[in-house]
C-alpha cells in the first residue's frame, strides 16, 4: 500500500518505539452482523455457535450478542499510532466498564462509497478533488470494493461495487461541476447503497467543500441514519474562509455538519486549506481505514430495547508516551426485542 507524503507519516508504537498506521472507528454489531478477525481472540470467540472457525471479514451468526469497535490513536501531531496491545484499551458502554474479549489489528477487505461534490462552487477545486480520490483508490487491497455518488443539485449513483479502479477513474474523467448542492440527499444514498455490501467493515468518504442548499433530506433525517448505520464516514472538506461562505444557514453549517457526522461514527473531517494538500489526505484516510485496532465485548446491558448506548474507549497507555488521542464511534441502538 502506498503511503502518504512525507509531512503526513505516520507513527508505529511497538513496546515503545514509533513506526506506522492505525485508524478508528466503531463498527457495532448488534446481536450479530459484526466482522471477527482472530489476532490475540480467545478460543471461545474463534467459533461461530455451529464451532465452524472465524476468519477475518467473516460475520457472526444472528444469536451471538457482540459489539466490534474500531479505534484510531493518534500522537499529539495527528500521526497514527499502532502497536498497542488489549491491556492498553478501556470500553465502557452507558459509563458502565465492559470487559474485553476480543482484540485484533488485522487488515481485513472493505466496501467503501465515495461522495463526490461535483456543485459549482467546486469548479476550480475538482480538478484536485479527481485527483484525490483517484489517490484514494490507489490503496485499495485486491478484495476491496467501492462505488461512487456524485452530486451536484440531485445525488446520482455513478458507480455500482466494483473492485476495478480504471473503471471508477473512467465515472469520473468526463465530469463536470455545476449546479448547487444536495450534500444530505448523496450522503443519504451513499447510505442507502452502502447496506448491499458484501464485505462487514463498511466506510464513506465524503470529498467535498460543505454546505448544503439544495437536499431534500433534513439534517435531523441524515444524522439519525448516520447513527443506525454500521458505516464509517469519513470527509475532505475543502471549505472556503468563512466570510466567503454562501449566506444561507445551510451553507455556513455544512463544515461542522460533516464534522459532527463523521465524528458519531469514529471518522474524522480533514480540512484542506492548500489544494495541492489533498492527495496526501485522501491517501492517509486510506491507510488508516486499513490499519486499525477492533475491540469486542459482550454487552453487560442485554435489553432488547432500541435504545441508544454511549460508548467511550480509553487508553491505558504504556510509560513515556506523549498524551495519545482516541477516535471511536459514540454509540449504537440496541437491537429490537
Amino acid at each position: 500500500m502506498q503511503g502518504a507524503a512525507n509531512h503526513f507519516r505516520p507513527v508505529l508504537l511497538v513496546r515503545g518505539f514509533f513506526a506506522c498506521a492505525c485508524l478508528a472507528t466503531l463498527l457495532l454489531a448488534a446481536p450479530a452482523r459484526a466482522q471477527s478477525p482472530e489476532k490475540s481472540t480467545p478460543a471461545e470467540l474463534k467459533k461461530d455457535t455451529q464451532g465452524q472457525a472465524l476468519k477475518p471479514g467473516q460475520t457472526l451468526r444472528s444469536d451471538v450478542d457482540i459489539a466490534l469497535v474500531n479505534v484510531t490513536v493518534t500522537d499529539p501531531y495527528s500521526r497514527l499510532v499502532t502497536g498497542l496491545e488489549m491491556e492498553n484499551f478501556r470500553v465502557f458502554e452507558d459509563n458502565v466498564e465492559q470487559e474485553i474479549v476480543h482484540f485484533s489489528s488485522e487488515d481485513v477487505p472493505i466496501s467503501i462509497g465515495v461522495i463526490f461534490d461535483l456543485s459549482g462552487s467546486m469548479s476550480n477545486k475538482v480538478d484536485k478533488a479527481r485527483e484525490a480520490a483517484l489517490q484514494f483508490f490507489k490503496t485499495a487491497n485486491p478484495q476491496d470494493e467501492f462505488f461512487l455518488v456524485s452530486f451536484n443539485e440531485r445525488a446520482e449513483l455513478s458507480s455500482v461495487f466494483t473492485s476495478s479502479v480504471e473503471d471508477l477513474q473512467t465515472s469520473m474523467l468526463f465530469t463536470k461541476a455545476r449546479g448547487r448542492t444536495a450534500l444530505v440527499d448523496a450522503i443519504y444514498l451513499g447510505l442507502s447503497q452502502v447496506r448491499g455490501a458484501h464485505h462487514a467493515k463498511r466506510a464513506l468518504l465524503i470529498i467535498s467543500d460543505g454546505g448544503d442548499n439544495h437536499s431534500r433530506y433534513s439534517e435531523r433525517d441524515i444524522k439519525r441514519l448516520v447513527r443506525e448505520s454500521d458505516c464509517q464516514l469519513y470527509a475532505i472538506g475543502i471549505f472556503d474562509p468563512y466570510g466567503n461562505r454562501g449566506r444561507t444557514p445551510e451553507e455556513l453549517r455544512g463544515p461542522s455538519l460533516l464534522t459532527e457526522m463523521t465524528e458519531m461514527t469514529g471518522g474524522r473531517t480533514f480540512s484542506v486549506e492548500n489544494l495541492n494538500d489533498l492527495p496526501d489526505i485522501a491517501a492517509k484516510i486510506g491507510m488508516e481505514l486499513r490499519n486499525q485496532y477492533v475491540l469486542g465485548y459482550h454487552p453487560s446491558n442485554r435489553t432488547h430495547d432500541s435504545r441508544w448506548r454511549k460508548i467511550k474507549v480509553k487508553l491505558r497507555a504504556p510509560r513515556g508516551l506523549p498524551p495519545l488521542s482516541v477516535f471511536a464511534r459514540t454509540g449504537y441502538y440496541a437491537p429490537s426485542r
